[in-house]
């Protein structure tokens, strides 16, 4: 069986789906393994159980975010210019994370939903009578991005440019998303950027613009509220405020639209659970939206650094050691979940790390994603009575974001 096993830090591996395989077989037999990596790479301490990976995410002053949650080595210039809320520790996250997150606490999401809800059904709407079409380009990333629009009180005709932008950098290693693909070309002159890539330059330049203008004529929006000072008098630095900007772009876009899109494959494949979505109650559409979480495990890892020596699951991890938590194998922890290949809309308890359960880097946007899949879905099926595939699904080719970057469908539009 090792002779078999998938090569998890390539790739092209995702691109034919998870290898559920080989994180099984790493679970059962050498569950903190480690992963050798080409092209000059250290390797890295895979965690695949799910308690092994709480017992590391929660840990953050011995796991540290600061030299990077990618696999790639940074040399210090890189770690600084290239640092966001996701490469800080204590006391900088916390402090940072306080600044950012007030217009996603959950009070503050509960407030959107209406605005969500006619986003969802107008987007639908325009498609109405249509019966084939890609659901991913015309629904999964079109509701993220408007409602990154409207929180960033950004122009509607700049949304598309934004979203492009957004994809050249979480999907830096795809020939599709980016012409600077990450492990096929040299990007050494961009090295001090964001996913070294010069995209990243253009939404610099784009937010340092936009939030100018809301320091001449503030507006009621996130990018304003980022400015106002917090009743410590503490504000945020220009680097910090276009950090976020590009963060947001990114990676407030992509994982919703993936886990959309993971949702309803998960849903066609089995139209019993689509059927009853109507008439069940708001907690089970809620718990639908768990599961459909679980089983997408869009954001697939983070990296961490050992900061002295210590022992994880009985193997010692040395000072400076990369050290990998793998959500999209502890969401599948057979000694966490019962049955977890079984997509089960009703799974109760769903204690998933899709989001970073119990850590300090727990998503800033988990409440907005739940809700915009909730009602995204409350909306489609008070449209389509049916829907089903109308061609192979496309992969992303990417060892850190599991997405379908199209997904072909067919739809029976319900008499209105």
């Amino acid at each position: 069986m090792t002779d078999q096993l998938a090569d998890i830090t390539s790739h092209d591996t995702y691109v034919h789906g998870v290898p559920h395989e080989t994180f099984a077989y790493l679970r059962t037999h050498d569950p903190v393994h480690w992963t050798t990596e080409g092209d000059g790479g250290r390797g890295f301490w895979s965690i695949t159980r799910y308690d092994d990976l709480l017992e590391v995410s929660r840990n953050t002053e011995l796991f540290s975010s600061r030299q990077g949650i990618r696999l790639e080595d940074m040399d210090p210039e890189e770690t600084e210019a290239r640092r966001t809320l996701m490469e800080m520790d204590a006391p900088e996250h916390t402090r940072l994370r306080r600044l950012v997150s007030r217009p996603f606490a959950p009070k503050s999401v509960a407030a959107y939903e209406d605005v969500v809800r006619d986003l969802a059904g107008t987007m639908l709407d325009q498609l109405a009578g249509v019966e084939e079409f890609d659901f991913v380009r015309a629904v999964a990333r079109e509701l993220p991005m408007r409602m990154l629009g409207r929180l960033l009180g950004l122009p509607e005709d700049d949304l598309e440019w934004l979203v492009q932008r957004g994809d050249a950098l979480i999907g830096n290693t795809d020939p599709d998303f980016t012409d600077y693909v990450i492990d096929q070309v040299d990007t050494s002159a961009y090295r001090l950027l964001p996913f070294r890539s010069p995209v990243a330059l253009e939404l610099f330049d784009y937010a340092n613009r936009a939030l100018t203008e809301r320091r001449l004529v503030p507006t009621h929006d996130v990018l304003s509220s980022l400015l106002e000072p917090t009743a410590d008098g503490e504000t945020l630095d220009d680097l910090a405020l276009k950090n976020f900007f590009t963060l947001m772009v990114a990676a407030g876009n992509d994982t919703t639209r993936y886990s959309i899109t993971a949702g309803l494959a998960a849903l066609i494949e089995r139209p019993e659970i689509y059927d009853a979505i109507a008439t069940s109650s708001l907690d089970e559409r809620k718990a639908l939206v768990e599961e459909m979480l679980r089983w997408a495990s869009v954001t697939m890892h983070f990296r961490r650094t050992a900061t002295r020596d210590t022992d994880v699951g009985g193997q010692h991890i040395a000072a400076g050691d990369k050290v990998v938590i793998w959500f999209v194998s502890a969401n599948y922890d057979e000694t966490h979940f019962d049955a977890p290949y079984e997509f089960r809309p009703g799974r109760t308890p769903n204690d998933h790390v899709t989001f970073g359960l119990h850590s300090p880097h727990l998503c800033l946007g988990a409440h907005l994603a739940r809700l915009e899949m909730r009602v995204v879905f409350e909306e489609i099926v008070a449209r389509w009575s049916r829907v089903t595939s109308a061609a192979p699904a496309e992969r992303l080719r990417s060892n850190f974001i599991s997405g379908m970057k199209s997904l072909p469908v067919r739809v029976t539009w319900r008499e209105r």
